[in-house]
């Protein structure tokens, strides 16, 4: 009996806990899981917060393209895209990621590929989805994603690769940054090359043709 309490306590935390943070996050600048890591470690961290009306309007566009098309149309998780990458693949993989499972993950969770991780992943998913407006979702993770070693968020990422302020990125930089996120660290936006060229002008492409939905970022 001893053991159950405790269990259903460490349960009882382990959904308060991230409940909590969440409904702070709305409100104060959040750090990932990683970033503490790194400063547990010693090791250098480069983040500066931008909100995102202050990033050039290409950066939540390119991202949305590349990472999460239907962000707008979705709550949490794309039952359809999970369905199909699960069918698919032993491993559920980063295609099936909705950019507010990606962003649960950076704050709460761990990295690599694994059904425990993705089981706990999708829940909290949809709560996050459900407690913060999508326009905040998608500045947290724009400010939590890692595009380096130790750089953290659009606005270090463009400093570093560019030497100049997100407010300011062009479309085809953006594209570039959007397109180094499933391989932060083997891919270089100022220097893209082989793969990482493809998918960045895939992005472009679908940029230019596709009328994605952007209606939940407000104005």
């Amino acid at each position: 009996m001893r053991i159950a309490r405790w269990l259903g306590r460490l349960v009882c935390l382990a959904i308060l806990v991230p409940l909590m943070l969440t409904i702070a996050y709305a409100f104060v600048p959040p750090v990932s899981t990683l970033m503490l890591a790194r400063w547990l470690t010693f090791q250098d961290v480069d983040r500066r917060w931008i909100s995102l009306r202050d990033m050039a309007p290409s950066v939540a566009v390119a991202v949305m393209t590349a990472e999460d098309a239907r962000f707008c149309l979705h709550h949490g998780v794309d039952w359809d895209a999970l369905r199909e990458v699960l069918d698919d693949e032993d491993e559920p993989s980063r295609g099936a990621s909705t950019i507010s499972q990606q962003t649960v993950k950076n704050l709460f969770l761990w990295g690599g590929r694994s059904y425990i991780r993705k089981a706990i992943e999708i829940p909290m998913a949809v709560a996050f989805d459900l407690v913060l407006p999508k326009r905040r979702v998608l500045e947290i993770y724009l400010n939590v994603a890692e595009w380096g070693d130790g750089i953290f968020g659009v606005e270090a990422a463009a400093r570093r690769h560019f030497n100049k302020s997100s407010r300011i990125l062009s479309v085809r930089e953006a594209a570039a940054l959007a397109a180094a996120l499933p391989n932060p660290i083997r891919r270089n936006p100022a220097r893209p090359a082989g793969g990482h060229r493809m998918v960045m002008e895939t992005v472009l492409r679908r940029m230019n043709t596709q009328n994605l939905d952007t209606g939940c970022l407000g104005k």
